[in-house]
């Protein structure tokens, strides 16, 4: 494929890490970047030659994957932005990809808990000097977690692994 089918499938981890960074720096994830992921994975499949079939199983996953972040955000575990990113990430990565996606996405949310844990606890506070207002909102007892950047580190790792990039690398 052409050096312009590279640059169209980029705009998934281009986003992503967008996503993962705004949501570490403030905690939301702009619904734009959803959007956008959603609208440009619909020019990008039949652009690289995805079959219709394939899309469909795509846009499946990228449903359930919507359903599954509903749930997730109704229980209390993610934010709506996180739900949404997660249903994006999903229709890019597809069937072949989205075991990985989730295992992975599982295991780095796992660690960004710990690592929250150990930053929020009161022998780190000492410690650490005082730094920007985002990270002194990471620092909070009891705050938040920016599930965004677990699911981006999850996407980033599957990606490879996609139909997406197998066409175009083929």
């Amino acid at each position: 494929m052409s050096l312009f089918h590279l640059l169209l499938i980029n705009f998934f981890p281009a986003l992503v890490i967008v996503a993962g960074l705004k949501d570490v720096t403030s905690f939301t994830i702009p619904n734009w970047i959803s959007g956008v992921l959603v609208l440009v994975f619909f020019v990008v499949a039949p652009t690289v030659g995805l079959p219709i079939q394939a899309t469909g199983m795509h846009a499946t996953v990228g449903a359930v994957a919507l359903l599954a972040g509903m749930a997730m955000f109704a229980a209390g575990w993610i934010g709506g932005g996180d739900a949404k990113l997660f249903a994006a990430a999903g229709l890019w990565l597809g069937p072949e990809a989205f075991a990985p996606f989730v295992l992975i996405t599982a295991l780095a949310g796992g660690l960004l808990a710990l690592s929250l844990l150990q930053l929020r606890a009161d022998w780190a506070r000492g410690f650490l000097p005082v730094g920007p207002g985002w990270i002194e909102r990471l620092r909070e007892p009891k705050g938040d977690a920016p599930y965004g950047v677990a699911i981006a580190v999850g996407a980033l790792a599957a990606f490879p692994s996609g139909a997406l990039v197998a066409l175009v690398l083929g």
